[in-house]
């Protein structure tokens, strides 16, 4: 009986100390990490605007230059960064045709960002073609914001 005595003795102070810790906030979220808060605002900013297309297109029009600038001068600026661009398409058409229709979208974004001169390195494509759509539904102002290329960063 002694010993069920200990034993929960011991089981109910183990619990009580796996329980009962306590979470310290500080003013930074990731100054226990080491983040460099200039390091997270370029990747969110990368991350964050899309390159949008034109039905069965894959140029890159005038006003994502200047998107595709900014990127493009962070990764410079931070050459740690690694990004996947990847290439979607609307909902119409075939898988095979949408598949290779995407790569063409990336590997423009991926070629414009080499010009300006983002290492090779830092930069990889995917397709996903009309597998990944960012709005449900159909109509053109569903299919627009579907044609697009995103900006993922793999490793900073």
């Amino acid at each position: 009986m002694k010993r069920y005595a200990l034993i929960l003795t011991l089981v109910l102070a183990l619990a009580a100390g796996f329980g009962c810790s306590k979470k310290t906030a500080t003013a930074d979220p990731n100054a226990d990490q080491g983040v460099d808060p200039a390091l997270q605002a370029a990747v969110q900013q990368i991350t964050d605007g899309r390159v949008l297309f034109a039905f069965d297109k894959f140029d890159i029009q005038p006003e994502y230059k200047e998107v595709l600038k900014t990127k493009a001068e962070l990764m410079k600026q931070y050459p740690s960064i690694r990004v996947r661009i990847e290439g979607n398409c609307d909902e119409r058409g075939t898988q095979e045709y949408n598949l290779a229709l995407g790569e063409r979208r990336a590997r423009a974004a991926y070629e414009y960002m080499v010009t300006l001169g983002v290492n090779p390195s830092q930069l990889e494509m995917i397709s996903f073609g009309k597998e990944n759509p960012v709005v449900q539904g159909s109509g053109e102002s569903v299919w627009s914001q579907n044609r697009r290329d995103d900006f993922r960063v793999i490793a900073q």
